[in-house]
C-alpha cells in the first residue's frame, strides 16, 4: 500500500511540473512564492549566479567538481531566448574569471528551440564557441520526448564541430537503445539519467528492476569502450555496481564522473569521493524553479514532508 501511494505521489507531481497554469501563478504570487520557496532553497544555488558561484566555490574546496545550470525552459519569445542565452555566456565568462571547477548545463528549449531551430543553434553556437576559448564543457539536458528528435539531431551536429559538448540520455525511454548505439559513435560526453519527465506508458520503462539493469547495461556499455561518461543516479545500489565495473575496466579516472544533484543525498557522493572516484555536484539557479522542485520530490515522494517542514520553519 505504501508503495502504491508513493507511486501515485510521484506521477502527481511529475503532472504537476508540466502545469504551466500553476507555475505562473505561484511565480507571479507575493506571498506564495516566497512561501514555497522556503522548499526550493534546498535543491538550488540561488536565484543569482553569484550566489550559486559561492556555493561552487566551497564545493570545489570540498573537491567536488561542479556544473552550474541558469534554470528555465520553453521561452516564447527571442528576447527571452536570447537574455538566457546571455546568461550562459556570462556562467562561462565567470568560470574563466574565477578559475571554477565547474561544467554549464542547458536545456535547449531556454535558449530558443520552442520558438525555432534556427533561433536555438545560433545560441547554442554562441555559447560553444566563447566556451571551447574557455576550455569549458556544455552539457545539453534531456528534456520532453516531443523534443529528443532535435535535441539529438542538435547535438550530433554540434558535436562534430566542437569537442567541449556534451548531451543527456534518459535511460527510461525504450528509444534510447537505439539512440545510444548511434551516439556512442560521437566523441562527447554521455550523460546518464534514469528519466523525470512523464510519459505515456508506451514510451518508457517504469521504475523498477528493468530500469535499473537497462541503466547499468548503458554504464557497462560505456565503460567497456572507455567513452566518456557522467553516472547521473542517487541510486546508492547503482552506484555500487558502477564502481565494481570501474575496477573491472580499470577504467582512468578522466573518463567518468559520479554525478548528484545538489542537496539530494549528497553523502553518497561524499563517500564515493572519499574511496577516490570523481564526483560532480549539480547546480541550478533564478527563479523558475517551479518545475525542478516538482521533479526532485517526485523522485523521492518521501521529500514532500521535508519540503513541508522547510516551508512551516
Amino acid at each position: 500500500m505504501e508503495k502504491e501511494l508513493l507511486k501515485i505521489g510521484a506521477t502527481a507531481l511529475r503532472k504537476a511540473a508540466l502545469n504551466n497554469k500553476a507555475k505562473d501563478y505561484i511565480l507571479s504570487d507575493v506571498v506564495l512564492y516566497k512561501t514555497i520557496k522556503k522548499a526550493a532553497e534546498r535543491y538550488i544555488g540561488g536565484e543569482t549566479l553569484n550566489e550559486t558561484i559561492q556555493k561552487v566555490k566551497d564545493q570545489n574546496k570540498n573537491g567536488f567538481k561542479c556544473s552550474m545550470e541558469f534554470m528555465g525552459e520553453n521561452t516564447l519569445t527571442e528576447k527571452e531566448a536570447n537574455k538566457a542565452t546571455n546568461e550562459f555566456l556570462r556562467i562561462v565568462r565567470e568560470i574563466k574569471k574565477q578559475k571554477l571547477h565547474s561544467t554549464v548545463s542547458l536545456d535547449l528549449s531556454h535558449i530558443g528551440l520552442a520558438i525555432s531551430k534556427e533561433l536555438c543553434l545560433n545560441n547554442l553556437e554562441s555559447i560553444l564557441k566563447e566556451s571551447q576559448n574557455h576550455n569549458t564543457e556544455v552539457i545539453i539536458s534531456a528534456e520532453g520526448v516531443e523534443r529528443t528528435d532535435d535535441i539529438i539531431d542538435t547535438y550530433k551536429s554540434f558535436s562534430k564541430k566542437y569537442d567541449n559538448v556534451s548531451i543527456t540520455l534518459q535511460a527510461y525511454l525504450h528509444r534510447t537503445k537505439d539512440d545510444f548505439k548511434d551516439l556512442i559513435q560521437e566523441r562527447g560526453r554521455i550523460r546518464m539519467v534514469k528519466g523525470a519527465f512523464e510519459t505515456p506508458k508506451h514510451l518508457s520503462i517504469p521504475r523498477g528492476m528493468e530500469l535499473d539493469n537497462a541503466y547499468l547495461n548503458y554504464i557497462d556499455q560505456l565503460l567497456s569502450k572507455n567513452h566518456k561518461c557522467s553516472i547521473a543516479t542517487h541510486h546508492n545500489e547503482i552506484q555500487q555496481e558502477v564502481t565494481k565495473l570501474i575496477r573491472k575496466y580499470r577504467t582512468n579516472k578522466n573518463i567518468y564522473e559520479f554525478e548528484s544533484l545538489y542537496g539530494i543525498q549528497t553523502e553518497q557522493l561524499l563517500q564515493l569521493k572519499k574511496q577516490g572516484f570523481p564526483t560532480k555536484l549539480y547546480f541550478v539557479y533564478g527563479k523558475e524553479w517551479y518545475l525542478y522542485l516538482c521533479n526532485r520530490i517526485a523522485e523521492y515522494p518521501m521529500y514532500l514532508f521535508r519540503a513541508l517542514n522547510d516551508i512551516v520553519l
